[in-house]
């Protein structure tokens, strides 16, 4: 039996957003597959027809807001470090709903070993031609995006609609000139 890629797509789309629903309030061990079909309105079945377990789920979520490695290493290529840092921030932006959870106190402690990898691929081909040595370049690289996701975090808690250009300011300041000088 073939099923209409619209129907399907849009299932999917309803299983997602409440499983989505209900892990943003209360986390991946009180989110369970009942709890999912009963408020998306589908039986068991359909689930499983998209999911292995709620884990699964939230795989899935994660990946579709991975930023794409080969396209933003062709924007870095294109237009140098700056203008990525407001693309990146601006890719926050856009799945802020998602980013909030799952960096915040109740997220994914293992989404954010996930984003910092997908940043740190970006980052280190740049950085390793300045020519620092690889505990230095690993260093420095862990430092940066632990600091790019904290504010982001905190500036997207903070605010509803937070001055994306005010934040790529401050960040770039703070990467080029150092934490000390802002006081």
């Amino acid at each position: 039996m073939k099923h209409n890629p619209e129907i399907t797509a849009q299932t999917r789309k309803n299983l997602m957003d409440a499983f989505w629903d209900l892990y943003s309030k209360e986390g991946i061990k009180k989110t369970s597959v009942r709890e999912i079909v009963g408020k998306a309105g589908y039986n068991r079945s359909t689930f499983y027809e998209y999911f292995t377990d709620v884990h699964d789920v939230l795989e899935q979520i994660e990946a579709s807001i991975l930023p794409d490695i080969e396209k933003h290493q062709n924007i870095i290529m294109k237009t140098g470090v700056r203008l990525p840092l407001k693309h990146l921030t601006e890719v926050y932006s856009q799945n802020k709903r998602y980013f909030v959870v799952l960096l915040g106190k109740n997220g994914d402690p293992t989404f954010q070993e996930k984003i910092k990898n997908v940043y740190k691929a970006l980052l280190r081909p740049h950085l390793q031609s300045l020519g620092a040595d690889d505990f230095i370049l690993e260093c420095t690289l862990e430092y940066a995006i632990s600091a790019f996701l904290g504010v982001m975090t905190y500036c997207f808690t903070q605010e509803e609609e937070p001055d994306i250009e005010k934040m790529v300011q401050l960040l770039w300041s703070l990467m080029n000139d150092g934490v000390m000088k802002k006081f």
